[in-house]
């Protein structure tokens, strides 16, 4: 990993995210100032992952990118460049697992969307179990982020009228979800992966909440949320 190519990629996203984009950040106090933990994280558009160098000043992020930008012209130099790597979206990646756990022991910082690709809908879609397994495997604490605004749609549109988009970054409170041993591994990986997707649905507006709008522990955080407000 090349120190310098992030301290000039973190640069050069501040400077492009200043002329397209406000930027409000909440929650910042969620974030540990050192070790490693796990960031999950709703995914609308393209600018999702530059928004992590933008927020975050750390050298030491895990991300895995999808393998099909591999052979792009820009990212299959610019995400190894970052520290990042290429990983099979599809199938079990051991190398890229046996990659993340590594980084993870080492305290970096693991960055996912749990979904797994961008949200057709602009809504949260079904997740897949990755983030629930590396959680619940190296009992790290999982922050939820919720990302409006970020939308391919919305931002293109307000280019075209040379408006700057307004993007929100809300961290949720750090949790951690127990191991999965002795456990039945299928249901626990399904229910740990709900309470992550719920942790992120109940910060966003109702429009973004998708799959996960009807689901009960949604309804129990949102109500939660609703009765500290009034108190």
């Amino acid at each position: 990993m090349n120190a310098m190519v992030q301290k000039l990629f973190r640069i050069f996203v501040h400077v492009v995210m200043f002329f397209i984009a406000r930027i409000e950040i909440e929650g910042v106090e969620n974030l540990p100032s050192g070790g490693g933990f796990i960031l999950a994280s709703n995914h609308l558009g393209r600018l999702d992952s530059a928004l992590l160098y933008y927020a975050i000043d750390r050298e030491d992020i895990i991300m895995p990118v999808a393998e099909k930008y591999k052979t792009h012209w820009v990212f299959g130099p610019l995400v190894p460049a970052l520290g990042g790597f290429f990983i099979n979206r599809f199938d079990a990646d051991v190398h890229a697992i046996r990659e993340v756990l590594k980084r993870l022991k080492n305290g970096g910082i693991f960055v996912i969307a749990p979904e797994g690709t961008r949200s057709k809908t602009e809504a949260l879609q079904q997740a897949r179990p990755g983030v629930a397994f590396f959680a619940s495997k190296t009992g790290l604490p999982v922050i939820p982020i919720a990302l409006t605004g970020t939308e391919d749609r919305a931002v293109s549109e307000n280019l075209k009228h040379f408006r700057r988009s307004k993007i929100t970054i809300q961290a949720g409170a750090p949790f951690t979800l127990p191991s999965l041993k002795g456990q039945d591994r299928d249901e626990a990986l399904e229910l740990a992966v709900a309470e992550i997707m719920c942790r992120i649905g109940v910060m966003l507006p109702e429009k973004y909440r998708g799959y996960y709008a009807g689901h009960p522990r949604l309804k129990e955080l949102a109500g939660a949320a609703e009765g500290q407000k009034v108190a």
